[in-house]
């Protein structure tokens, strides 16, 4: 039994991780704007009330079908790239043997902004002062705390009293202590950070696109960009080092970049066509597992069998073998990625699963060259979280690169959603993330956090993922798009840092091979593999791990125990939040949110 109705509409739908970002982007539909303006104002809306998920600093791709297109995808890129400073050498000159998952010296050039900003210049209608106001009004006015927000500043608050002290001026009470869970929390001078964007884009002559250039250029080479240089190159900031480091960003790393426009990677799958971002995110990881589900009839198997989890979970565990092996920036590098998606590599992968769990992490050849995985994946060494009373709560949470507080909650990786479709055939998915208020000092005068995803580069100058200059880092960032017969049909998306491209690929699975509809999918029970490394520091794993929702058959986890998976239960709708939106034939929409949480809201028009 569903606890929620699929909404179907007959002119926009927005599906988002809170529901005053629905609410918002289905506003624009109200005044004349069209799925991407839509989702552009949710968008903003999410940095202001999810700030210990993502912020203006962070990254987001962006997944893009364009009604005037006629069946053609893009991607947008918002994933920002390391400061030309970024060096290995410079790392080791630390004593890094990794780039730490907090402070300052993880920043990349922030690309969400101007991320957003291209989907609205190159496909929205509206100005930016229309899609931005929601966020001015939330961010000025206030909005109600979430509880993990209120708990993550609950821990952090000592340190943001006494170390990053812009941090305790933003998100604590004037007399430093931690707001709680539905208190109405305000960011008066991100409000004015916003106000001063959409300021420079009313006053720009040309019209609209000029506008939209205008605070494009005010970000990344005026007032921002200014802000971010004068704190950096001063601020020695305490990192999960347990020392203070100063960051490598400076304005000139972000004058000298622009998102990019992309060809996203496709795969066709029982008559889907499904759209990811590239190997600088884990995208593909999701068309890999989808090559390796087309040998087996899971339909058959039945949905929450043995079988079926067996067989998701195991051919998961391939897919992110090679994703730990070959992915990364293909500006910086020959990513085999036509090898990786080839049906014969598919075809002697599957060899590889059988009726027991794997503990191995086994990358394959796709060209023929030797897998090489970077040292803390080829070691297989997890590093261990200190227990409670090791030392101050807050330095755990720095030594963890997750946006969630370690140790609290069950859910470690997350981040946010955002999706949109409308009568006219527009469809748009991205999971935006970083610049979370738990890794890194709020830069002073704009209100928000530089990110963190430098994180998830490696010191280790022969592997693709390498730390290099101007590269991306591989993120875990991977909205999807899907079409159908030619024809727009699902965006969606999810939090949940590694397992995104798991928890979104059961959700597909339930609708593609298990026949539910969208909201039955986004509800149905799910499960992940543990088996790859973590991509955020300390890259923990389980190889023989698998943690599954409270709701299968006792039965079947007996089974999978039998075939060697180390099976951990977790709360019944705790994990992921997945989102869709969608197109019916005849221009109506529709939308699915998942309750888990009690966050998400999908809205129609």
């Amino acid at each position: 039994m569903l606890t929620r109705p699929e909404l179907h509409g007959t002119r926009g739908a927005v599906s988002t991780t809170h529901w005053l970002a629905s609410a918002a982007g289905a506003a624009m539909f109200d005044e004349g704007g069209n799925a991407f303006d839509a989702a552009v104002a949710a968008a903003f809306v999410v940095q202001v009330v999810e700030p210990h998920l993502n912020g203006p600093g962070g990254d987001v791709p962006i997944m893009v079908h364009d009604a005037r297109s006629a069946g053609t995808v893009e991607v947008i890129c918002g994933q920002g790239p390391m400061p030309r400073a970024a060096t290995i050498e410079h790392m080791r000159a630390l004593g890094l043997d990794a780039v730490p998952g907090s402070g300052l010296l993880a920043a990349c050039v922030p690309g969400a902004f101007g991320a957003w900003l291209t989907l609205l210049r190159d496909h929205g209608r509206l100005p930016l002062g229309t899609v931005l106001a929601p966020a001015v009004h939330y961010a000025e006015h206030g909005y109600p705390l979430l509880p993990r927000a209120a708990a993550m500043i609950q821990v952090m608050a000592p340190l943001f009293r006494t170390e990053w002290t812009e941090s305790g001026h933003t998100y604590l009470r004037s007399d430093g202590t931690a707001p709680a869970a539905g208190e109405r929390l305000r960011n008066p001078v991100l409000a004015r950070t916003f106000g001063r964007l959409a300021a420079e884009a009313a006053a720009a002559r040309g019209g609209r696109e000029a506008g939209i250039e205008a605070a494009l250029r005010a970000f990344y080479e005026g007032f921002v960009a200014e802000a971010v240089e004068t704190y950096l190159s001063r601020a020695e900031e305490i990192d999960a080092t347990g020392h203070r480091n100063r960051g490598l960003l400076r304005g000139a790393d972000l004058a000298g970049w622009r998102p990019g426009v992309e060809e996203p990677v496709a795969l066709e799958y029982r008559g889907h066509l499904v759209h990811k971002p590239g190997p600088w995110s884990q995208g593909p990881v999701f068309l890999q597992q989808l090559a390796l589900l087309r040998g087996f009839d899971l339909a058959s198997a039945g949905f929450g069998s043995a079988d079926h989890l067996h067989t998701v979970v195991e051919s998961a565990k391939l897919a992110f073998a090679d994703r730990e092996a070959w992915y990364g920036d293909p500006h910086h590098g020959r990513i085999p990625l036509p090898g990786l998606l080839d049906p014969a590599y598919a075809d002697a992968r599957r060899e590889l699963i059988g009726q027991d769990a794997s503990g191995a992490l086994r990358p394959g050849s796709p060209d023929g060259r030797p897998p090489r995985l970077p040292r803390p994946a080829r070691d297989r060494v997890p590093v261990p979280v200190p227990g409670p009373g090791e030392r101050p709560g807050w330095m755990e949470q720095l030594a963890d690169g997750v946006p969630a507080v370690v140790l609290l909650t069950a859910s470690r990786g997350d981040t946010c959603c955002v999706t949109a479709s409308d009568r006219e055939g527009n469809l748009v998915s991205a999971t935006p993330s970083g610049g979370w208020l738990k890794s890194s000092p709020v830069v002073p005068g704009l209100g928000f956090p530089l990110g963190t995803r430098g994180q998830m580069a490696w010191l280790d100058p022969g592997h693709p993922n390498a730390l290099a200059p101007g590269k991306r880092p591989r993120t875990t960032l991977s909205p999807s798009l899907v079409l159908r017969d030619g024809r727009p049909w699902l965006a969606f998306g999810t939090p949940g840092g590694d397992q995104q491209d798991q928890w979104t690929v059961n959700a597909f699975l339930a609708h593609a091979d298990f026949g539910m509809t969208p909201q039955q999918a986004v509800e149905a029970p799910t499960f992940h593999t543990d088996h790859p490394p973590s991509s955020f520091t300390p890259h923990t794993s389980r190889p023989l791990g698998m943690t599954v929702e409270r709701g299968f058959d006792p039965a079947v986890l007996a089974e999978l125990r039998r075939r060697g998976h180390e099976i951990r239960e977790a709360d019944a709708w705790s994990l992921g939040k997945v989102c869709m939106a969608g197109t019916l034939p005849g221009g109506a929409v529709r939308a699915a949110a998942s309750p888990r949480g009690q966050q998400a809201y999908a809205v129609v028009r």
